[in-house]
C-alpha cells in the first residue's frame, strides 16, 4: 500500500526551525540581569517551548520591573535584533520544507513568538513557505495546551489528526500530542522521552518527504 501524506504539516519555529533558543536566554539574562537578578542557563532551559507571557510572569518573579507585555516586547525585540545579524537556520529544515512545498503538502507555523517575530523568520526564506502562520499573541492558550495546533488546523479547514507536526520541547510536543496530530520530536537545547506518543528524530537532516509519508501512514495504520 502506499503511504500517505498528511494532510498538513505544521512547524514549531524557536528550536525546531531556526536555532534562537540562545537569543532568547540571552535577552533575558541581560533583562534580569538588569535589575539586578541572577538568571542562569538551567533557569532559560526551563522555558524553552513556554509561552511568552508565562515567560514574562517568571521574569518578573526574578525582579524584572515591567508589565508581562512590556517584558514580551523587549524580549521580542532584541531577539529580532540578534536575528538581523544572522538566521540560525535547523539542519535540514529547510530542504524539508522546500521539498513539502514541492510535493504540494500545506504547512502552518505554530509558534509562541509574537506575530512580528514570527513573519519575520518567515518572510527570510525565499520562497512562500507557510500557508498559515499561528502565533503566540494570537492565541487564548499557549502550548502545552492544544489550542495553537488546533487553530492551525482550523485555519487550514482540516482535523488535526490529519497533520503532522514537528517540535523541539516537552511543552511544544505536549501541544501537538493533544491536538491530534501525528508528531515528531526534533531535540536540541532539552532532552525528549520516547514513548510519549510522538517519534523522536535526532536531527531533519537529510529526512525527505518520503519518510513524512512513512511515519504518517505507520501512526494512521497504529490507530486504526
Amino acid at each position: 500500500m502506499t503511504d500517505l501524506l498528511p494532510a498538513a504539516v505544521l512547524w514549531d519555529m524557536d528550536g525546531t526551525l531556526v536555532d534562537t533558543e540562545p537569543y532568547w536566554m540571552s535577552a533575558e539574562t541581560e533583562l534580569v540581569e538588569s535589575y539586578g537578578g541572577t538568571w542562569t542557563g538551567e533557569d532559560a532551559i526551563t522555558l524553552v517551548g513556554s509561552g511568552l507571557w508565562h515567560s514574562a510572569s517568571v521574569l518578573r518573579n526574578r525582579g524584572v520591573g515591567l508589565t508581562d507585555d512590556e517584558i514580551v516586547e523587549h524580549l521580542t525585540t532584541r531577539v529580532l535584533e540578534q536575528i538581523e545579524i544572522s538566521i540560525p537556520w535547523r539542519p535540514g529544515a529547510w530542504d524539508l520544507l522546500v521539498a513539502l512545498k514541492t510535493a504540494g503538502v500545506r504547512t502552518a507555523l505554530v509558534t509562541m513568538s509574537i506575530r512580528r517575530m514570527a513573519d519575520r523568520i518567515a518572510e527570510a526564506l525565499p520562497f512562500a513557505a507557510f500557508d498559515f502562520v499561528v502565533a503566540g499573541d494570537e492565541v487564548a492558550h499557549s502550548k502545552p495546551h492544544p489550542a495553537p495546533y488546533l487553530r492551525a488546523a482550523e485555519l487550514l479547514g482540516v482535523d488535526a489528526s490529519q497533520c503532522l507536526a514537528i517540535e523541539d520541547s516537552t511543552t511544544g510536543l505536549a501541544s501537538a500530542v493533544a491536538s491530534g496530530a501525528v508528531s515528531i520530536g526534533v531535540p536540541l537545547h532539552t532532552p525528549l522521552e520516547d514513548g510519549r506518543g510522538y517519534t523522536i528524530w535526532p536531527t531533519l537532516e537529510g529526512r525527505t518527504v518520503a519518510d513524512i509519508a512513512q511515519l504518517f501512514s505507520s501512526a494512521q495504520t497504529s490507530v486504526a
